[in-house]
């Protein structure tokens, strides 16, 4: 029965009508809609689907996914009240299907058309149940997730079925090893109702993958991957109708941002025997077409919707009209395993119904039309041929006479062959670009109006949080789904508030990840293992793209005594104050930063003669900063093959280099082995370069495509001829910054993992800062203050180097939500602040020439810093993102700018040592720069 007025009802359908936004106490009205309101509603969400599929060519079509069910495993760590597919391992015959087991269900799939393998499983049973550790063990799999990963090849390989995976939560580094091999992946968000979650009795409680900020987690982080993914809700489980009503605005969000949720599922509860919950009401199907109705509504055109069709009794019509599209997975072969008393429609009976209604039922893959047509970035190359195989290229839907056969999975060919424009590192410094943005830049990054909400308001209660609610979504939003253990955290001032003290800005900040969550229910502290504590995003700083704090000339003159008395003592407070230093203030902690860098290192300004080996520019990642990635079709894309690679490092080497540089894009066709072979083909032609190669984000990439553990990769690596790895895709290790500044790359705690674990094998790095973007200054202070606990924990760390945001190009700058980078003062301040916070820790602070005019270089030369970086010979980089000082620096160019400050100029090795007579020899004949990249000088 209605619990809201007819005039509330008759209110909120005129504006359904009238296509106005609604918000969520609106919405809630509407999902209590029945008798002639109801059949208002559906009238208008059938309206809203129709315009969807004219949009896409596909008017009057509703599809379907015929598919088999492979219940990998019925093992669980989860106790969700009203489950029946989850069981004890004494219920099992084992704790795994076996490959043999699967293989069969998916030949059979295969023989009867079938073209999509269903893998459910519970979620890490081996976290609970001894018996599953036991069975991966014995079969040799680190992990349930492993055992998905080989299985999910083998079906492809063996029978030609697509591979679409719920495993459960997920990582984002698990997205990234199960990416390669299934076209689509999904996993019900179900609720964002935290009460289901964390009391006694409810269907939630002590299942620590149900918390929602967790899930919704995942959902982002599979939009950051660029997965199609599957999500949903569940009604009737006890959930408010206003948790409905958020669930569905939560994930409109996510939608909205990045566009990666092919299809929302609203799935009606169906009370089950042998369950918590067997007692209670099923949700009736008039609940089940009001929520899919208002879910059109709040979704829009673009989403598809789905109700399985073997929960709505005979109500077909009743669900079209609410707004349906697709009917989900149907199986001419397996039972459906998580409502087994269900049985699927026959596909000839629901062609019936369907047409019934007036539309047509069409085959669809498991990876949405859309998606297919789309190709990269949503598709991964090594599926591209599986997919082909069996989908219409014009439509993307299943061809009728598709003919299933399983083809090679396998790294893609190629990938070293050169191509495109291979003297960009020339012309960069000539033509320049070919344009100033990609003709894709409206939606390759992301919605850029969701991107905006996640900037709140400059006000000093601003927070910011992963799970910040938009499109009237209410102001709670975030508050409800975020785990209770944030309450309380401070706030970052705004731009221009004081900050009171130092108690808040040092305190721990929660970490509503997935790992840190799905390990004990509620997230807990974000410290990985170590201690080491990760800014996350529920740590309370505001992003503003502006400074945050700044002090009283009181505040300023105390943390000026501070430091000067106490360098390491320094508060988040004090620090921010400092950042704010003008003036005599801000000559006055220079002038302190400059005597810490002559304890520290001397006078020495040094610098090391090296070349940038930047070996390709295609990539999908989605970096928000970067003008330097392209697709593969774009004018400015190219690769380098391995030839060309060790040539530039022959080049390098002859003009006395002792370091090249390798880093490039995350290049879809290239294996996880290619880093080896660009390590081991400058090593045959130079054996003595040192090869600082390759950064967080390129390890990530070649351990998942590789299914190595980031030790193993990397012990691979320095076998194979790597000294030590650039510490760069830091840019700001806090989440809520990085998942502005860009769509896909690692998140912070991975960075940490990569880093730490690098300096555990023996692998040096430098560490990095990019700022002066959507960042404020407290930022700033708490990443130096990571890098300098990093450094006690491993001591692994050659020097930091500080990184000013190139505005001009850069997508974000473009968009109108970075500011075009940080200041002149700020610059001075943040290199001698980092030379305060990290005394006695890290020695070697570097400035970034080619972001810095010379004479800011010389500024900052006299206010902490010691090292100029390299010689270069091509930065191609920086200057695609707009940077006018230059792709390279000689010898006598790098020994001009330093000549004011009176300081002696030496040139160093990697590890900041002194190079062998040879060396000095060479690179003083050849100015340090080869000759192919040398600008050629007009004739007087």
């Amino acid at each position: 029965m209605s619990l809201v007025s007819d005039s509330a009802l008759r209110r909120a359908l005129a504006r359904a009508r009238d296509g106005k936004a609604l918000d969520v106490t609106e919405v809630t009205v509407l999902l209590q809609a029945r008798g002639e309101h109801l059949d208002a509603l559906l009238e208008h969400a059938s309206r809203v689907r129709d315009a969807g599929l004219r949009a896409v060519g596909r008017e009057g079509i509703i599809t379907y996914s015929k598919k088999v069910f492979i219940p990998l495993t019925r093992l669980c760590r989860d106790r969700c009240g009203y489950c029946t597919f989850a069981t004890a391992p004494n219920k099992l015959p084992a704790p795994f299907l076996s490959p043999d087991e699967v293989l069969e269900i998916a030949r059979q799939g295969a023989a009867m058309g079938c073209k999509e393998a269903l893998f459910t499983l519970g979620d890490r049973p081996e976290d609970r149940w001894h018996q599953a550790r036991s069975w991966l063990d014995a079969h040799g799999y680190d992990d349930t997730l492993s055992y998905v990963r080989a299985m999910a090849i083998r079906v492809l390989e063996e029978t030609g079925l697509l591979p679409h995976l719920n495993p459960g939560v997920l990582t984002w580094r698990d997205l990234q090893r199960l990416k390669p091999v299934a076209p689509s992946m999904g996993m019900m968000l179900e609720t964002t109702s935290r009460r289901l979650f964390e009391e006694k009795g409810e269907a939630h409680y002590g299942s620590p993958d149900k918390d929602p900020a967790v899930r919704l987690r995942v959902l982002e982080d599979a939009g950051r991957t660029n997965v199609p993914f599957t999500t949903g809700i569940l009604i009737g489980i006890g959930e408010t109708i206003e948790d409905r009503a958020e669930s569905i605005f939560a994930i409109r969000r996510v939608a909205r941002e990045y566009g990666g949720i092919q299809e929302v599922i609203v799935q009606n509860f169906r009370a089950k025997p042998d369950t918590a919950m067997r007692g209670l009401p099923d949700a009736s199907l008039e609940e089940l077409a009001a929520t899919i109705a208002v879910a059109r509504l709040v979704l829009g055109p673009r989403v598809r919707i789905q109700a399985p069709p073997n929960l709505v009794d005979s109500e077909y019509a009743l669900m079209i009209r609410a707004g349906i599209d697709d009917w989900g997975g149907v199986s001419p072969l397996t039972p459906d395993h998580v409502n087994p008393e269900r049985p699927w429609p026959q596909i000839s009976l629901l062609e019936t119904r369907t047409a019934e209604s007036g539309f047509q039922l069409r085959e669809r893959l498991t990876i949405y039309p859309e998606y297919v047509v789309a190709g990269e970035p949503w598709l991964d190359p090594r599926l591209f041929a599986h997919v082909a195989a069996l989908a219409d290229p014009a439509t993307g839907l299943a061809r009728p006479d598709a003919e299933l056969r399983g083809l090679p999975w396998q790294e893609p060919d190629g990938g070293f062959a050169s191509s495109g424009r291979v003297d960009l590192h020339v012309e960069v410094d000539t033509a320049g670009r070919t344009h100033d943005r990609r003709d894709d830049f409206d939606h390759v990054y992301g919605d850029w109006t969701a991107l905006r909400d996640r900037l709140p308001s400059a006000s000093p209660s601003a927070t910011s949080s992963s799970t910040a609610p938009s499109d009237g979504a209410g102001s709670d939003l975030a508050a409800r789904v975020a785990p209770s253990t944030t309450a309380g955290v401070p706030a970052a001032p705004a731009p221009g508030a004081r900050v009171a003290g130092s108690a808040g800005a040092d305190a721990a900040h929660p970490d509503a990840g997935p790992a840190g969550a799905a390990a004990g229910g509620a997230a807990s502290a974000g410290a990985p293992a170590g201690g080491v504590a990760v800014v996350g995003a529920s740590d309370g700083a505001s992003l503003t793209g502006a400074p945050a704090g700044g002090g009283t000339p009181g505040e300023v003159r105390r943390a000026l005594r501070r430091a000067a008395a106490d360098p390491g003592g320094l508060s988040d407070a004090e620090a921010v104050a400092l950042l704010a230093a003008e003036g005599e203030a801000l000559d006055e902690l220079a002038a302190i930063a400059d005597d810490l860098r002559r304890q520290a290192v001397g006078d020495e300004v040094t610098y090391v003669v090296n070349r940038n080996i930047n070996f390709t520019n295609v990539c999908y990642t989605g970096c928000r900063f970067c003008a330097f990635a392209q697709r593969r079709t774009d004018a400015d894309a190219y690769t380098l093959s391995l030839d060309q690679v060790a040539d530039r490092a022959q080049e390098a080497w002859d003009a006395g280099a002792t370091e090249v540089c390798m880093q490039g894009g995350i290049h879809p066709d290239l294996p996880g082995t290619a880093y080896f072979d660009l390590a081991r083909a400058v090593k045959e032609r130079t054996p003595g370069m040192h090869v600082h190669a390759f950064s967080p984000m390129e390890v990530i990439n070649g351990a998942s495509r590789t299914d190595m553990s980031i030790q193993a990769w990397l012990e691979a690596a320095k076998e194979a001829g790597v000294d030590s790895l650039p510490g760069t895709a830091a840019e700001i290790l806090d989440d809520d910054v990085r998942w502005v500044l860009t769509k896909g790359k690692l998140p912070a705690k991975e960075w940490v993992e990569v880093i730490t674990t690098a300096h555990k094998v023996g692998i040096p790095t430098t560490s990095t800062m990019m700022y002066g973007h959507v960042d404020n200054h407290l930022h700033w202070v708490r990443h130096i203050k990571l890098i300098r606990s990093l450094q006690e924990r491993t001591g692994g760390f050659s020097e930091f180097v500080l990184l000013p945001f190139v505005h001009t190009s850069a997508p974000i700058y473009l968009a109108g939500i970075a500011r075009p980078g940080p200041t002149a003062a700020e610059n001075r301040a943040v290199h001698a602040l980092a030379r305060i916070l990290l005394h006695g820790s890290i020695k070697n602070i570097q400035c970034s020439w080619v972001k810095l005019r010379d004479d800011l270089c010389r500024q900052v030369l006299q206010g902490g810093v010691n090292d100029l970086g390299g010689t270069l010979m091509e930065e191609t980089i920086s200057r695609m993102a707009g940077s006018e000082n230059g792709s390279y620096k000689t010898i006598s160019e790098l020994r001009e700018m330093v000549e004011v400050t009176g300081r002696p100029v030496r040139q160093r090795t990697t590890e900041y040592g002194v190079p062998v007579d040879e060396r000095l020899a060479a690179s003083e004949a050849s100015d340090g720069v080869c000759k192919s990249v040398r600008r050629v000088l007009p004739m007087a």
